[in-house]
């Protein structure tokens, strides 16, 4: 293979690949969420049997996970906008990229206690 032509796998390759494995997961998201409101309409009693099971603390951690796919998507579509709309957007790719995880970072700290706060209390008392 000559010099040059293999792809070596740095930010922007991670980054696609991140963004990609984010929107199957929020897709996969959506689809049980349809789901399991259109079981309302068939049983109300399973309806209730299963929403009580998405207040445990496993599930907690599970929207804190959707939380982070969300919010990394997000940003990261919007500096994927920037790369592709703006003239000087592929020169400042690997900055935008470092300021989306930087952003993410922040805004994941942010959300520890309103997603996970009911989690920590029902495990650990309050």
């Amino acid at each position: 293979m000559p010099a040059g032509t293999l792809y070596r796998g740095r930010e922007g390759m991670w980054s696609w690949v991140a963004h990609r494995v984010t929107g199957v997961l929020i897709f996969f998201f959506l689809f049980v969420h349809v789901l399991d409101t259109a079981l309302v309409r068939v049983s109300p009693e399973d309806y209730d049997r299963v929403v009580s099971t998405y207040k445990t603390p496993i599930v907690a951690l599970l929207e804190y996970g959707l939380v982070a796919a969300i919010l990394f998507h997000a940003l990261n579509g919007l500096r994927v906008i920037a790369v592709d709309f703006w003239s000087k957007g592929p020169r400042y790719q690997k900055q935008m990229l470092w300021s989306v995880v930087g952003i993410w970072v922040v805004l994941m700290a942010g959300a520890l206690y309103p997603v996970l706060g009911h989690a920590f209390r029902e495990v650990f008392g309050s």
